[in-house]
């Protein structure tokens, strides 16, 4: 790792979105100078070959390092390891529940409490609908401890007109609240300045 590149501890449970994560992936390779650690859970890895035409081991070799949720020995399960934060993508409510109370109980988990105490960001982008009162608090106990609750909720003022479109806007948005620039996502100018650009 040379003194420019970033270390970006990726994590992907098991809720719907797979492929928010497999696009992150991507995208953070294009990028470059920024050097992926990837955990998959159990029940990510059945999502993912349930929601999309991956396989598991093809999206693990989009990283440059992978781990197994029950290492907790792991590199990122320790505060020493210096990281530029964490991207749980996407987080299920399960996830959600164990970071927002410290519940260490896979690497995933342990990884994401690691970047919290260490104070660096942790982005959860919580995936369930619709949410009840016990979702909506265990958010924001998330958001109380320093977790940046980010559910993959789509812009429409881009008109996008595919659903990558609209995976690519999420996943671009995400990467630049984290400070990794890109052009995955439409950059809101103003609505004069907006109606401009679309008509040419």
């Amino acid at each position: 790792m040379t003194a420019q590149t970033k270390r970006l501890v990726i994590g992907m449970s098991g809720a719907s979105g797979q492929i928010y994560g497999i696009r992150l992936l991507e995208a953070l390779k294009a990028i470059g100078d920024v050097e992926t650690h990837l955990v998959i859970s159990r029940a990510a890895a059945m999502t993912i070959a349930q929601e999309t035409t991956w396989d598991p081991r093809d999206v693990e070799a989009l990283a440059n390092v992978v781990y197994r949720p029950g290492d907790i020995g792991a590199a990122i399960a320790s505060g020493s390891f210096a990281t530029a934060g964490m991207i749980v993508a996407p987080c299920s409510i399960k996830s959600l529940s164990a970071i927002a109370h410290s519940f260490d109980d896979d690497l995933l988990t342990r990884a994401a409490d690691v970047q919290l105490k260490e104070g660096r960001p942790v982005l959860l982008m919580v995936r369930e609908t619709p949410l009840h009162l016990g979702h909506l608090e265990l958010m924001a106990q998330a958001a109380r401890i320093g977790c940046i609750i980010f559910p993959p909720v789509p812009a429409f003022y881009s008109r996008p007109q595919t659903v990558d479109d609209i995976i690519n806007g999420t996943v671009g948005r995400v990467l630049a609240r984290l400070g990794f620039e890109n052009e995955m996502y439409y950059r809101w100018l103003g609505m004069a300045a907006d109606r401009q650009r679309m008509s040419g």
